[in-house]
Order: C-alpha cells, then structure tokens, then sequence
C-alpha cells in the first residue's frame, strides 16, 4: 500500500478487526458504567428519604443535581474533544464519574449528596458524546447503526443490573455498599482504557497530525502493515463555519440540530421520570423495596432489546422511520401503563414494553447522531444534543416530585407522557425532511 489513503473509505471497505472489536467492548463498557451511575439514585432514593427522614419533593435536588452536571458536562467537556481529543477527554470522563459516586457514599446531608452528584454528572457528561463519536469513527459505515446501538445496550443493561445489585446490597449493606460498587467498577475500566484506548485517526487527520502518527495508531487499530503510505486523507462533506459550533447553526445543519435536540430532550423527560420515580410510586403503593426495583429493572432490560431491534429496523428501514415508530408506538404503551395501573398483573410486562419502545428509540438517535455531522464538528454536534436533551432529564426528574406532591396520581403522570413521547417522533420526522432537502451529511440507512 503506497501514497495516500483516505482513512474513511479505509475502514469503511474493511472488516472488523480484533482491535476494532476490542474498542466495541471499551465502549460498551464505559457506556454499561454510565448506565449503572445515572440510574442509581432512584433505586437508592426511598431508602436515604427513610434513613434522613427528608421528603420526596426535598430529595428532588439530588436526583435533578446529576442531570444538570450531565447537561454541562456535554455541552463544554464533551465538545471539547473536537479540539484536544476524543482519548484525552474520555479517560479524564471515566476516572472522574468513578471517584466521585464513591464519594457520594460519604455525604451527611442532601446538600452534599446534590454536589457530589452534580460534579459527578460533569465527568458522565463528557462520556457519553465521545464514546459515541470515537466508536461511529472506527467502525465500517455498514455495521455503524447496529453496533453504535448494541453499545447503547451497555446503558440500559446497566442501569437494570443496578436495580438488582440495590435490591441485593441495600437490605444487608445499605445504600452506601451501592454507591461503593457503582464507582469501584469505571475505575477498574479506567486501567484498561489507558493501555487499550486510541485515538480517533478521523479526528488526527482533520488536526493535522504527523503521518507517522497516523500511520500508526491506524495500523494498530486495523491489523494492516502502512508502511508505504505518506499522506492520509478524509473525504466528506466541506463545511462553511471551520468552528466547530458554527457547523451546528450553519444553513445545512441549523434545522436538523434543533429537531435532534428536540427529540433527545422529550425522550429523556419520558426516561427519567419513570426510572426516578416509579420505585417511589411502587412503595407508596404499598409494595416492598425489591418489587419497585425489579418492576424498574424490567424497563432497562426491555429498553436494552428494544436498542438491538431499533437498531436492525433502522439499517433495513431507515434511521428516522425506526425511531419514530418506536416513539410512538412508547407514547401508546405510556397510555396503556397509565390506564392499567399499579395493581395491574401485568405491571412489570407494560414497563418492559415502554422501556423497549422509549429507551429502544432513543438509543437509535444517538447511534443516528454522528452520521448527521462531520469530523471537526462531530462531538460538537453529538455532544450538543445530548447535553441541551439533558434539560428534559433534568425536568423529568424534577417534576416527577413536584406532581406527586400536587395530588397527581399513577394513572394522570403516565397518560400524561405519551404527549412527549408523539412530540419526539414529530422531531425525528422532520430531521428527515432537512436532510432530503439538503442532500448531504444525514443518512437515512446506515
């Protein structure tokens, strides 16, 4: 192989390597990691408002502090790795989340408890942007959905086996032995990331790196002996803005940015508020500990096949049809839970079908995202999303509370999110719209 090569039509013309493969399993870990420390404080949130004697609508500025960190940290840390570097940022995310929920063990008070989460949000904010960028820029554009939302299966799977660690620890160890195990686990990750993480060759070409250092990380990734080649290129989309900021508000890019941002925000208000709340809502019910836990867990595990079954239908259908299907068939499932009720057999069986169609979707969008943008505003753009849709996460979480403590019952909150639910499915909608109308950077297969 001599002369030039252009690293997108490299990888993209290629099989999976062990390397490649290895980075699939790096990502998912971290994702899995994330998953475990955004669900955390609804299955530990009954048992610490029993321990301090603090009520739900009080305990609401812990569960609102991470989401805000998130929003935060995705807008400024997770951008940043479009000027210094998807692996720097990375690694800095997953040892900085890791230390701080151990921390948060040793909180004396909600005050506290909400600065820990809010700083821990900060390092989970940058997570999420990057791995998602890093994987979609090392993988062949024929696997890119299928595997970005196989990764994304790591969040809810995570989230789902925290439900069943807390329901395991918290009745013999108590909700700190929680905390312990949710910040132990991405700092072990952390170790292999040092030595197993690369950068992303797309984002070294776009910097201007060395050829030699391309060369390299490339060959290491890709199991090709370059020896031969001396220039490496990427071919896509010209941009008018050279910020990466600018791209998102540029005349191709400004209407697909604000629907991306608008569908992200409706399905994390969906998410958040069920995963926050509903274990509150099964105790008070008069249910015990472990059942709110499981009955919660069944909404990660339905919303981790959902992401796989999302992520088929978007390569044989199209990305914006798969997920606006899946949000709206959610926003029917919400009526159905809402309308059954808490003494519903089939309560666990209606949670698993709304977390399969909500969380199902939403992992589509964000194996959608990075196709929507180029390389020096892809983190930007992914980033952007996920931390301007954090507001909805924020406001789910927060107003889950605020309801319960205005007399709003089960059945009025849940029919109630199927309005968000119908909305995001209009927004993705109309990304496909912008992207028909320009022709150019979002596909709708992958």
């Amino acid at each position: 192989m001599t002369g030039t090569l252009d690293v997108k039509s490299f990888i993209d013309d290629r099989g999976m390597s062990a390397r490649q493969w290895l980075l699939t399993v790096l990502c998912f870990l971290i994702v899995f990691c994330d998953g475990i420390d955004v669900a955390i404080m609804g299955f530990l949130a009954p048992a610490i408002t029993a321990e301090w004697g603090i009520s739900k609508s009080a305990f609401g500025l812990v569960m609102g502090a991470a989401p805000v960190g998130l929003a935060i940290g995705a807008i400024f840390a997770g951008s940043s790795s479009d000027l210094i570097g998807r692996r720097k940022v990375l690694l800095a995310s997953v040892f900085a989340f890791g230390v701080l929920t151990f921390l948060t063990a040793y909180a004396q008070s909600p005050m506290q408890m909400a600065v820990l989460r809010f700083l821990t949000g900060l390092g989970l904010g940058a997570a999420m942007p990057n791995t998602t960028t890093l994987l979609s820029e090392y993988v062949p554009e024929k696997r890119r959905s299928l595997l970005l939302a196989t990764m994304f299966t790591g969040f809810n799977l995570g989230s789902a086996i925290i439900g069943f660690v807390a329901a395991f620890l918290l009745p013999a160890h108590g909700w700190q032995s929680v905390l312990h195990f949710g910040g132990a686990l991405p700092l072990v990750l952390f170790v292999a990331l040092l030595v197993f993480l690369p950068e992303s060759v797309r984002y070294m070409v776009v910097r201007n790196h060395p050829a030699d250092r391309i060369r390299a990380v490339l060959a290491s990734v890709s199991g090709s002996r370059l020896d031969g080649v001396d220039r490496f290129t990427l071919t896509e989309e010209r941009v008018e803005s050279k910020q990466p900021v600018g791209v998102l508000f540029s005349k191709n890019f400004a209407l697909r940015t604000f629907m991306l941002w608008i569908c992200y925000f409706m399905g994390l208000l969906v998410i958040y508020l069920t995963t926050s709340w509903l274990p509150s809502m099964i105790r008070d019910a008069g249910m015990p500990m472990q059942t709110a836990a499981n009955v919660t867990a069944m909404f990660q595990l339905g919303g981790t096949i959902g992401a796989v079954v999302v992520g088929v239908f978007m390569h044989y259908f199209g990305a914006q049809r798969a997920i606006a299907a899946a949000y709206l068939l959610g926003a029917l499932a919400l009526v159905v839970l809402g309308l059954s009720g808490l003494e519903s057999a089939m309560l666990a069986m209606i949670v698993a079908v709304v977390g399969f169609c909500m969380s199902g979707g939403q992992t589509g969008l964000n194996a959608f995202a990075p196709g929507c943008y180029p390389t020096q505003a892809r983190a930007t753009g992914v980033s952007w999303m996920l931390g301007v849709g954090r507001l909805g996460s924020i406001f789910g979480s927060s107003i889950g509370g605020v309801l319960l403590s205005f007399g709003w019952d089960f059945k009025g909150i849940f029919t109630v999110l199927a309005i968000p639910a119908v909305l995001g499915a209009v927004a993705i909608s109309i990304t496909a719209l912008s992207a028909r109308r320009s022709g150019k950077v979002a596909q709708a297969k992958a």
